[in-house]
């Protein structure tokens, strides 16, 4: 592989990234027009929570397993697998015609993402040289954000002129562009160990990733209050469907451009001159959005929180994985995307039952605590510990 090298845009990392970035626009044009698919079928916010839920569960369970497959089977057969299964589960969306055949297709669809973002992670770690990781994964990013920059946009614009079965269809054709790149990819080889073998019969997580993943769980709980409410939060306030579509958009742009150095600071000076301005904006951008006066100030939400949530994700990615053993890496980067999985569910799960409550802009004061949990917790850390070590 080409991890013993400096180099980081080797042919192999440009085509994991090509390859996520056809994956994350397929799942990024899903996640803003889903709800209103949803709704369309007769489902209530409730149902939209659940929904959403299951999906991020199901992924969840996944990640475990293919944590270690990825260390025990190899990462072709894993990260290809993963693929094949969120096409197809994208391609029967198209056919679904009620609720309960929703609920069946999004456990699928769940366990082909987590295969797949846990795997294609993974892969990328492989390349990039460990001393300069954190930029990596940075530009890694990349391939996420410039997804995010048109995905749900897109798919929201494309909503208005073709059927969702067309919609979800078109999302299935890009992820088996994805599954085309990657076989192209030259993957590491299992690397199998006595040690090895008994982590895959005996365990589930990485230990050493659970701080930057427990710090993570706290940070995307937003996520669920964002890419599930946000489209019918707006709606509801009376704003045109193009206000949302930029606010995708803008956040995609922050996101964009705050990974190409967030990264290069980490690795240069640690976590904390990453994370704490980061989850700061955050805050602040989720207590903009329990405001909402007007759509100036929903675009100003998008830039902090595409700024904020740009500087510690690649960061604590990096943690996470530079924590591991060199056999570890693969179920570090699965413990951190479970984490992931876990924030978004639970805060999809119970900011649908908050919204049928009390209303919209009460998801975002509680999205708000739960980042300032995150905060509180990373700075109790660094003070039990007194040492910015417990970052790198």
């Amino acid at each position: 592989m080409n991890s013993t090298t400096n180099k980081i845009w080797t042919k192999d990392f440009i085509l994991i990234c090509i390859a996520n970035f056809f994956t994350f626009s397929a799942f990024q044009m899903t996640l803003p027009t889903l709800p209103l698919f949803i709704q369309e079928l007769g489902g209530t916010d409730e149902i939209i929570g659940m929904i959403v839920s299951i999906f991020t569960v199901s992924a969840l369970l996944i990640r475990p397993f293919t944590g270690q497959g990825l260390e025990f089977i190899g990462r072709r057969k894993v990260y290809l697998t993963g693929v094949i299964l969120f096409a197809l589960s994208l391609s029967l969306l198209s056919i679904v015609h009620s609720i309960l055949f929703l609920f069946i297709i999004r456990i699928i669809q769940g366990f082909g993402w987590g295969m797949t973002t846990t795997s294609a992670g993974t892969v990328a770690t492989d390349i990039i040289p460990e001393h300069r990781r954190g930029e990596g994964m940075g530009y890694y990013g990349l391939s996420v954000n410039i997804a995010l920059a048109f995905g749900p946009s897109l798919g929201l614009l494309l909503v208005d002129f073709i059927s969702f079965m067309e919609l979800f269809l078109i999302t299935a054709g890009l992820v088996f562009t994805a599954f085309i790149i990657g076989l192209f990819i030259q993957y590491k080889p299992i690397e199998l160990t006595e040690t090895s073998v008994r982590h895959f019969q005996l365990d589930f997580f990485e230990k050493n990733a659970l701080p930057p993943a427990s710090l993570l769980f706290f940070i995307t709980v937003t996520f669920g209050g964002i890419t599930s409410y946000l489209p019918l939060y707006t709606k509801d306030l009376g704003f045109a469907s193009y206000h949302i579509q930029l606010y995708f958009m803008i956040y995609a742009i922050a996101l964009l451009v705050t990974r190409l150095y967030s990264g290069r600071l980490y690795d240069q000076y640690g976590l904390k001159p990453v994370f704490v301005p980061g989850t700061l904006l955050i805050i602040i951008a989720m207590l903009l959005l329990a405001w909402l006066p007007s759509p100036i100030v929903l675009y100003i939400a998008a830039a902090l929180y595409g700024t904020g949530f740009g500087s510690v994700q690649p960061a604590l990615q990096a943690w996470a994985v530079n924590s591991a053993s060199k056999t570890r890496k693969g179920m570090a980067n699965a413990t951190f995307f479970s984490a992931f999985d876990l924030g978004v569910g639970i805060g999809a799960l119970s900011f649908g039952f908050i919204a049928h409550m009390t209303g919209y802009s009460t998801i975002y004061i509680v999205a708000a605590l739960s980042v300032l949990t995150s905060l509180c917790l990373y700075l109790f850390v660094i003070r039990t510990h007194q040492s910015n070590s417990v970052s790198k």
